[in-house]
């Protein structure tokens, strides 16, 4: 009798193609710890923890990350900080992906680019990982470079052989200072992916 009554109940909550077609999977990445908290090769947590401040938001520690869930005109948007560290970021993504039902398409991952210049933002529908060990592996979890990125510029203003200090490094005071609103432009961005769709949020996002 338990068995019939959770079959049935089974039913009624399983989600509707138009239910996952309004739910968004939102990642951020980085590495965990303080050591790394303000670095640009963090960017991705600082767009989320910007998006959660904005809407007063908590994140709480689960499987894999630090996850927290934003409804937004009609859409459900669950934000997922990978606590795995940069280079195995799509083990976390992909049990998420699989856990919550996340349609490839409604996937955003948001990461750093040293190949364009500071604060421009560009989205894209798909792309090769450019050297980004954090892409690089939810590439080869997923399978495919077919999922949406948005792509925050650091700039790549080192030396010959320094890459890896440069994007693991600070901030400095000038880019501090232009982060405040280049982050808010960000925010922004990720509930027009959510509501508007990836090409009209290209048009009004990419490279502005």
């Amino acid at each position: 009798m338990l068995t019939f009554f959770n079959k049935i109940f089974s039913k009624r909550t399983k989600e509707t193609p138009e239910q996952r077609m309004k739910k968004f999977l939102i990642v951020g990445l980085g590495n965990i710890g303080p050591k790394y908290e303000n670095t640009r090769h963090n960017i991705g947590f600082k767009v989320l923890d910007q998006f959660a401040q904005e809407e007063e938001l908590t994140f709480e520690t689960k499987k894999l990350g630090d996850l927290t869930t934003h409804k937004h005109k009609g859409r459900t948007l669950i934000l997922l900080k990978p606590n795995t560290f940069m280079n195995l970021s799509g083990k976390a993504v992909r049990y998420w992906m699989e856990k919550e039902k996340i349609l490839l398409e409604n996937i955003l991952i948001i990461t750093d680019d040293i190949n364009i210049p500071f604060g421009t933002i560009r989205l894209k529908a798909k792309g090769s990982a450019g050297g980004h060990n954090g892409l690089k592996d939810i590439e080869s979890q997923l399978n495919t470079t077919k999922y949406s990125r948005f792509r925050f510029g650091v700039g790549s203003e080192f030396n010959k052989g320094r890459q890896v200090d440069y994007v693991l490094g600070e901030w400095n005071e000038e880019e501090e200072t232009a982060l405040k609103e280049r982050l808010k432009k960000s925010t922004a961005l990720i509930r027009s992916f959510a509501t508007a769709g990836l090409s009209n949020t290209m048009n009004t996002f990419n490279g502005k």
